[in-house]
C-alpha cells in the first residue's frame, strides 16, 4: 500500500507516530558518504524513507535510494538500528515521529547520482570530517559511521 503513512496522517493528524524507516550510508572509494540536501527541511541526510505495508526493509532501502539519488545500491550490509529519543523528529509541517531506523551501508552502486528535485535539492559526497548541517536524527548515525571508518 503506497503512501501508508500519509493515509494514517489523514486519520490521526500530527500526533506522534512510531514509523519504520530504512536508509543507506553510501560510501565512495575515498570513504566519503553520499548525502542528500532535502527539500522538506533544507538540511542534509542520508537517503532513505518509510517502509511500506508488506515491503521488506532491504527493498525499502533499494527503492528509496533509487528514488532519491538515481543509484542502484548493491551488496547491502546492515550497519545499525536506531530508535528512541535520538530518532524523534518533528517535520516542518508539525507531523511528529519516532523512527525505528534500520541503516545499511554500501560501497557498491551503479549509476550516477541524480537529483530528483522532489525530495532532493542536491547530492554530494562528503568527507566524514567535514559534514554539513544534518537533520537531527542523522547526527548519531553519522557519528557512528565516523567512529567505524576513521578508527
Amino acid at each position: 500500500m503506497a503512501d501508508y503513512i500519509m493515509k494514517v496522517r489523514e486519520k490521526v493528524g500530527s500526533m506522534p507516530l512510531v514509523v519504520s524507516v530504512a536508509g543507506c550510508l553510501i560510501l565512495d572509494n575515498q570513504n566519503r558518504v553520499l548525502l542528500q540536501h532535502r527539500t522538506d527541511n533544507h538540511q542534509w541526510s542520508h537517503p532513505g524513507g518509510a517502509v511500506e505495508i508488506g515491503e521488506a526493509v532491504e527493498d525499502t532501502v533499494k527503492r528509496e535510494v533509487f528514488e532519491e539519488t538515481g543509484l542502484r545500491v548493491q551488496n547491502l550490509e546492515i550497519f545499525n538500528i536506531y530508535s528512541g529519543e535520538s530518532q524523534h523528529y518533528i517535520y516542518p509541517n508539525g507531523d511528529e515521529v519516532y523512527f525505528v531506523n534500520v541503516i545499511y551501508i554500501s560501497q557498491e552502486f551503479v549509476g550516477t547520482p541524480t537529483v530528483d528535485q522532489d525530495e532532493t535539492k542536491d547530492l554530494q559526497f562528503f568527507d566524514l570530517d567535514s559534514l554539513p548541517q544534518m537533520t537531527p536524527n542523522n547526527q548519531t548515525i553519522l557519528e557512528d559511521l565516523k567512529k567505524a571508518i576513521l578508527s
